[in-house]
């Protein structure tokens, strides 16, 4: 039986960070490894580069106990946990230039008997590449000597620090006897069920709940945009039809983003692009949809001499900071880039706008600035200080609400 008193964790991002310090406060020594500097720095401080509720207590707990420490590269260990980012290409080929590099990385620190996790969400067939890349750069490890497991992170931002324990999880070995070393490790700190499968499955799986939600809200971006054309209330509609005991369309928005839901189906598409109709059309309505509000809200422009347009969220959820893959800032820059009015943002989570959009002339002001300089005021985030704004401060402007907030 596999015996873990050090895990190394490579990647400290929004699943490595949280992981790893919860790993620490449960006991266990933990090496963290992350590229950049100004990240190893900020958390062997005690301090934290991403917003998570309760995540700045964990580390600067497990920090000032000793059991965590971060630094460029990795030491040896008992279990490797690989939490990098799988992005995909311009053309939503996957990318696994970031596992790849983390496997070749910690390579020449395993030895027999250790364990190696891939939790990044990856396309399926890529636990066995970490396999793979592992056995290139240790020939001396002969096949079986080291367990090589996947076991997707399945947790929602805003709540990350109570499902890494809470939630199942499933874990998928590249052989029976990794899948069991894996599932005992989980079983010492997850209080959900540990589901166990084989790598492939447990890669699909995950795959597949993220895309679950894609296809669903799909359904709901589509009608949306069929409401407008027939000049009926979306939000009023899909009540209505909600109303069905055994009915529950989802709520539609800007568009889909994350480094989930908008990324994941792709990699699906991408391993059986025959297969995958539904699904493509589903990524190619929810791609489209930042275009169609630019488009109204370009048409709402035509009426104002030098409009100016206020874009009233920029994560790509209610209550978080995280931009990655986001509509709201892909609406924002396209509406500066096409210069259909003056943009400014308002986004109570970020202190600064990433380059992207700074460079565009887009200025970050606060949420009353905002409601007094614009003309146009396009509702991207239900972020919860945007629901109390009252419909006197919106009744001279033309308001454009994606989100349903002030209906």
């Amino acid at each position: 039986m596999l015996e873990v008193k050090k895990i190394c964790v490579v990647g400290l991002g929004y699943i490595g960070l949280p992981t790893a310090s919860l790993l620490a406060t449960k006991g266990y020594k933990v090496h963290g490894v992350d590229v950049k500097p100004e990240v190893v720095e900020t958390i062997n401080a005690g301090r934290i580069h991403i917003r998570e509720p309760e995540l700045d207590v964990l580390v600067r707990s497990a920090v000032q106990s000793g059991h965590l420490t971060t630094s460029l590269e990795p030491v040896e260990a008992d279990v490797f946990i690989l939490a990098v980012p799988t992005p995909f290409k311009d053309d939503n080929v996957p990318d696994l230039q970031y596992v790849e590099a983390a496997a070749r990385t910690v390579a020449s620190y395993v030895k027999p008997d250790n364990l190696v996790i891939l939790e990044s969400t990856s396309p399926v067939g890529t636990t066995e590449r970490v396999a793979q890349w592992l056995a290139e750069e240790r020939p001396d490890l002969p096949p079986g000597d080291i367990y090589i497991a996947h076991c997707p992170e399945r947790v929602l931002p805003g709540q990350i620090i109570r499902e890494l324990v809470d939630n199942d999880r499933i874990v998928g070995g590249v052989d029976e006897e990794s899948t069991v070393a894996a599932a005992d490790f989980y079983r010492e700190f997850v209080s959900g069920e540990v589901l166990v499968t084989t790598s492939r499955t447990a890669e699909l799986a995950k795959l597949s709940e993220n895309t679950f939600w894609d296809v669903n809200i799909a359904l709901a971006n589509e009608l949306s945009i069929i409401c407008e054309r027939l000049n009926v209330d979306v939000w009023e509609l899909i009540g209505l039809a909600n109303r069905h005991p055994r009915v529950n369309i989802l709520q539609p928005g800007p568009g889909v983003g994350g480094h989930c839901i908008a990324v994941d189906p792709w990699f699906i598409v991408d391993s059986a692009p025959e297969e995958s109709r539904l699904i493509r059309t589903a990524r190619e309505v929810n791609d489209a949809k930042p275009e169609q509000v630019v488009r109204r809200v370009a048409h709402c422009a035509r009426r104002i001499k030098q409009p100016v347009i206020a874009c009233f969220g920029l994560a790509y959820k209610a209550d978080i900071d995280d931009l990655r893959e986001s509509p709201p800032v892909r609406i924002a820059r396209l509406l500066a880039d096409e210069k259909i009015g003056k943009v400014i943002a308002v986004e109570p989570n970020i202190n600064e706008l990433p380059p992207s959009l700074a460079e565009l002339g887009i200025r970050l002001v606060e949420q009353k600035e905002a409601l007094a300089m614009a003309d146009i005021v396009v509702g991207l985030v239900d972020h919860r200080p945007f629901k109390s704004i009252k419909k006197s401060e919106l009744a001279e402007k033309i308001v454009i609400d994606t989100r349903g907030m002030w209906r």
